[in-house]
């Protein structure tokens, strides 16, 4: 095929998918109050898809959202669309670290979309754990995806954009595995500023003392035909109370992708 400068992945596609993640704190808190919000949160934007860390079993159909799955490490995908399978893995790191990443195959009404939602271990010492299990991770989505087909990484990373583990997924770093490189939703397409969705203005955030972080992201592989996967409009989301109660200790991120 003819490479074409002025479209180098053929005509570009101008419908999207919505694309929310969102660390929702488990059951710390307030948390039937801060549900409530979340629901009301996610109903305002309406995304077609949901991708929930820390989530817990049960939550998900209270959502109202029609297709779900709960997997390990509390990770939950919730979906218009039907989701046609699923797997979970166990990332790799020290006893009690923690981390996972879910795969789902979304039947969307364009084609199929292979979403991996992430929880990558917390602790900020854990630098060279993340990076350890962003190379398994990879490994994991080098397995499954068919490159004909959007894919999307996103979750809780614990992991600033200039950390070693995220420029290694955005191809600033040596990466993972050959030819996996993905677009940074905010860093393509954010409506500006830092994008922090982990901020000490939260005061579910203010008493761990961490300094303000963007660390929820969403992370989507190219190239592929038509643009497929590109981000065109990134926001931060969950920063408003609803009645009074903020939703989460992380803010979500949204994201609108060609599909």
């Amino acid at each position: 095929m003819t490479y074409d400068i002025a479209e180098p992945y053929g005509p570009l596609i101008t419908t999207t998918l919505r694309l929310v993640t969102w660390n929702v704190w488990a059951r710390f808190g307030p948390w039937e109050s801060r549900e409530t919000a979340i629901k009301a949160t996610l109903a305002r934007h309406d995304p077609d898809v949901v991708a929930l860390v820390e989530a817990w079993d049960g939550q998900a159909e209270r959502l109202g959202m029609p297709h779900h799955v709960f997997a390990g490490e509390g990770l939950a995908v919730l979906s218009r669309w039907p989701i046609e399978r699923h797997e979970w893995r166990r990332l790799p790191g020290p006893e009690g670290a923690g981390g996972g990443v879910v795969f789902t195959e979304i039947a969307g009404p364009r084609g199929p979309v292979q979403l991996f939602t992430v929880a990558l271990t917390w602790r900020l010492e854990h630098g060279a754990v993340r990076q350890e299990q962003v190379r398994a991770l990879s490994a994991f989505v080098a397995e499954l995806q068919r490159r004909s087909r959007p894919t999307i990484v996103c979750g809780d990373f614990n992991a600033d954009p200039d950390s070693d583990e995220i420029r290694m997924l955005t191809g600033k770093a040596a990466t993972a595995v050959p030819d996996l490189v993905c677009y940074d939703a905010w860093d393509t397409a954010g409506t500006g500023g830092p994008g922090h969705t982990w901020a000490r203005a939260n005061p579910w955030a203010a008493p761990v003392l961490w300094p303000d972080r963007r660390i929820d992201h969403i992370l989507s592989a190219w190239p592929r035909r038509g643009g497929a996967g590109h981000p065109v409009h990134c926001e931060v989301i969950g920063a408003d109370p609803v009645d009074d109660v903020v939703p989460s200790d992380h803010y979500g991120v949204l994201a609108d992708l060609r599909y």
